[in-house]
């Protein structure tokens, strides 16, 4: 069988800056970014408000809408009395939203009354903050008379739903009408599900079951749904209600369920691919082939077919999918050499080596700007490294960064080309390789490797747990590429739950969004801690393979509030707290808990590690003894960072500091490592991680300390400077080229 498919996916995090990620640490200072200026597409106003309506994108109030409420108040009260109304409308609103919290609602009234009038773009939401400060204050009357005013005038916005679950609580028909009117708001959901606890066979199950299909997949309970849906209700579902289950299943990682699921939906090429892959993951081959034949057959030129024919070779013997190879090469010339290069493998499997070299030359020579060829170059140059002809591996590694500057593996190859032609006395060959690296592949781990060897202050291996970079976090948001005026505002506002709930009304193409909208829903999830979620939808636009949505991603990937939520600071005072008892880097702990669990509390492992540190129950056990702890809950943020911490810290004094092996150590235990490093054949530390033999501890390696350089080059000014001019100089000569 073919032993290897390109099924690897870029572990690309990505959470929206909160209340949460302010105030990190003595190091990280909330101050305004030195140019304010919004991009090209935000200035001035916002589109989907009327002329009398527009806000400006630039309001310097947006500065302080991240802030909290005891570090922004006399600001706030300066803008309540300025001249700028839009300014005014905002700080009045916020300053009421900071005195509610603070159980003063009567002060908050003033602000309150009239600001629906002057402040359109947030009427409904006004009057839901002002019912719940006049609630606050004893004025129980007034506040039903507020509400039963927004139920009046904004009887369809989605502002209302919350309005209608509340009311819902004593009267059933409120409820009703918030399933029929806003039938995607997390409310509605929230609903559904309740009344399902309560009855799971009522008469309208069936709808409500759907609605968690169709709009619930963030609720814990959305994999049930969709199992007594598949299962129950089989012979009574259309085949776009099962298109609406296989999606469920397939974003909830249910492959093997979503397969069957996307056998009775509509055929098209994304549902017919999802449906022989899903079953081809279930075991199912016979059927998976069935389906991947019918895709080619119906959809000839279709992407997804090519997709499909090169994981139908990963159910035929290697003689049969020589021919489907071909197949791809003849009829898919963009992923010919991905193809070749498979077919190449195959045929050194049935022990024809000159057949699968010459294959590979066509590749070289018929596809040189190819990330096979790139690939292949590579693997070339570290071979030939290992043979100690690096005259050799510099030449090959040159050919990368030449023909594929762009592919992955040109940052891999460029950093190694700079420390082989450093060892050849080529200075300049040296330099240029390792600059083009940050210059090119900024967010790479081989960018952080390229530094260190250039000599930037970054840290090393030696050193890094040492550090205490100098944080600046940005103060605001930049405006979303889609969603309504009111949208734009909840979110500069901070304003994260009532934002998500919002889009989840807006959202209507949940199965197959534009870039601009899957980006704001990855955006808006993780406002609302829903981090793992967030971070595919944003972290797979990389994933595009239409070349328009690849661009748009190009675009997107510009805006400052997609590498703020890549890597964030969830946590940020926690973190702060036990790092430096431990004496660690706050930004490699960060960075850590980031590949751990990207962020989620109560994320457990396949083979039961928890937390946001993911600690295994055997290793918190052992540490409560060893650090004399009282006790502990590993879904508890605290007690999670404080034994994770303890661990990384125990791991680094078993290796003298060392945090390359303290961090493999982490994720491989001390022992595996002991043994790595006394068995010895590694130069130096680059080459260890080269030769790790766990490939999920090489890959958790590159991971963590590329996570550590994003943190180091994103938020500490003076390395985001200098990583900024060495990007602008490589897309200036690659402007150029073109």
């Amino acid at each position: 069988m073919l032993k290897r498919l390109k099924t690897s996916l870029p572990l690309i995090a990505i959470a929206g800056i909160s209340a949460l990620s302010l105030g990190m640490v003595a190091a990280l200072v909330n101050v305004p970014r030195p140019d304010e200026a919004m991009p090209p597409e935000a200035e001035g106003t916002f589109p989907g408000f009327s002329r009398s309506a527009q806000l400006s994108a630039d309001d310097p109030v947006l500065n302080l809408a991240l802030r909290p409420a005891d570090q922004r108040q006399e600001q706030l009260q300066q803008f309540v009395e300025g001249r700028s109304a839009s300014s005014r409308s905002r700080a009045r609103y916020l300053m009421a939203l900071d005195l509610i919290k603070a159980d003063r609602g009567g002060s908050a009234i003033p602000l309150l009354e009239g600001l629906d009038h002057e402040y359109p773009a947030m009427a409904p939401y006004v009057l839901l903050a002002l019912a719940q400060a006049q609630s606050a204050a004893g004025q129980a009357d007034v506040a039903q008379q507020t509400r039963q005013q927004l139920l009046e005038n904004y009887s369809d916005d989605p502002a209302v739903a919350s309005l209608l679950y509340d009311l819902g609580r004593d009267n059933p028909a409120y409820w009703d009408q918030l399933l029929q009117n806003f039938p995607d708001h997390p409310a509605a959901v929230e609903v559904a599900h309740q009344r399902l606890a309560e009855d799971p066979y009522r008469a309208d199950a069936l709808p409500l079951l759907m609605t968690m299909a169709r709009a619930g997949l963030h609720h814990p309970q959305a994999g049930r749904s969709l199992i007594r849906l598949s299962q129950e209700f089989k012979d009574q579902l259309s085949p776009e209600d099962w298109q609406t289950i296989g999606f469920g299943f397939w974003r909830l990682d249910s492959y093997k369920e979503a397969g069957p699921a996307y056998a009775n939906a509509p055929a098209s090429p994304r549902n017919l691919y999802r449906a022989a892959r899903g079953l081809q993951i279930g075991g199912q081959k016979e059927r998976a082939i069935a389906l991947f034949t019918q895709l080619d057959q119906q959809f000839p030129k279709a992407p997804e077919t090519a997709t499909g024919l090169l994981r139908l070779t990963l159910s035929l013997p290697d003689e049969a999918s020589l021919g489907m190879l071909d197949q791809v090469v003849n009829r898919f010339p963009d992923r010919a050499a991905e193809a070749l290069l498979l077919k190449a493998e195959a045929l050194d499997d049935l022990g024809s080596p000159e057949t699968a070299q010459a294959t590979r030359e066509t590749i070289l020579t018929n596809y040189p700007d190819s990330d096979a060829a790139a690939e292949m170059r590579l693997e070339n140059a570290l071979n030939a490294a290992d043979r100690g002809d690096l005259t050799m591996a510099v030449s090959w590694g040159r050919d990368v960064l030449k023909y594929s500057p762009q592919s992955d593996h040109a940052a891999d190859a460029g950093f190694w080309v700079g420390k082989w032609a450093r060892q050849l006395g080529q200075a300049d060959v040296a330099r240029a390789a390792l600059e083009q690296v940050i210059g090119t592949h900024p967010e790479s781990y081989y960018a952080w490797r390229a530094a260190v060897a250039l000599g930037w202050d970054v840290g090393d291996f030696k050193t890094v747990r040492f550090e205490t970079p100098r944080v600046v976090l940005p103060n605001r948001r930049s405006p979303l590429p889609a969603g309504s005026g009111t949208l734009q505002e909840l979110y500069l506002l901070g304003q994260d739950r009532l934002a998500w709930e919002r889009w989840q009304t807006e959202f209507a193409n949940r199965q197959d969004p534009s870039p601009e909208e899957q980006y704001v829903d990855g955006l808006m999830r993780l406002g609302v801690g829903d981090n793992l979620d967030g971070i595919y939808q944003v972290s797979s636009l990389a994933w595009a393979d239409d070349p328009a949505d690849l661009a748009k991603y190009h675009q997107l990937k510009q805006k400052p509030d997609y590498w703020l939520g890549v890597y964030p600071f969830p946590y940020a005072d926690l973190i702060q707290t036990w790092s430096g008892k431990r004496q660690l880097n706050p930004l490699l702990v960060t960075s850590l808990m980031r590949q751990e669990s990207r962020f989620e509390v109560n994320i457990r492992s396949s083979v039961g590690a928890a937390g946001l540190m993911q600690v295994m129950p055997a290793t918190a056990a052992w540490i409560k003894d060893q650090a004399g702890m009282t006790g502990y809950d590993l879904d508890n943020p605290n007690d999670n960072i404080n034994l994770g911490t303890w661990y990384l810290d125990y791991t680094h004094s078993e290796h003298d500091n060392h945090s390359l092996f303290a961090v493999a150590s982490y994720n491989a235990g001390p022992g595996n490592v002991a043994k790595w490093i006394n068995r010895g054949g590694f130069t130096d530390a680059d080459d260890f991680v080269e030769k790790i033999p766990f490939p999920e501890t090489q890959g958790y390696v590159r991971a963590v300390f590329g996570g550590y350089w994003n943190y180091l080059r994103l938020y500490d000014p003076a390395i985001a400077q200098k990583v900024e001019q060495y990007q602008q100089r490589f897309a200036s000569l690659n402007a150029v080229s073109h």
